[in-house]
């Protein structure tokens, strides 16, 4: 029954990589060429064969040395990489919209 449960856990954990590293390669591939170049990162090329090698060898080869690998660099395109991208082509917001009295500093209260 234990090992049942631990079975189950590590196909859980798995799949959560291979999710992780699909998310990954999917939006390696949406971004533009020249975010990489202006972020100074590796070059779109470079991450996608990283990042394809990572959901491949998730999805056929059960060598968890190899998964480890490739969750490691998933983990450093999504911490590193992808927050560089998306400051250098303007999408790094966060959803943040500021109001109409903010000034390039921050909010304008008049000297109150």
């Amino acid at each position: 029954m234990l090992m049942t449960a631990f079975g189950g856990f590590m196909s859980l954990l798995y799949l959560a990589m291979l999710l992780l590293a699909v998310a990954a390669l999917v939006l390696a591939a949406m971004a533009r060429e020249d975010a990489y170049r202006a972020a100074d990162k590796q070059n779109k090329m470079f991450w996608l064969i990283i990042l394809g090698v990572t959901v491949a060898v998730n999805l056929l080869v059960p060598m968890l040395f190899l998964q480890i690998a490739g969750l490691i660099a998933t983990i450093v395109f999504f911490v590193d990489v992808r927050p560089a991208i998306q400051q250098v082509s303007g999408g790094g917001g966060g959803g943040r919209r500021g109001s109409s009295s903010d000034g390039p500093y921050g909010p304008y209260n008049g000297g109150r």
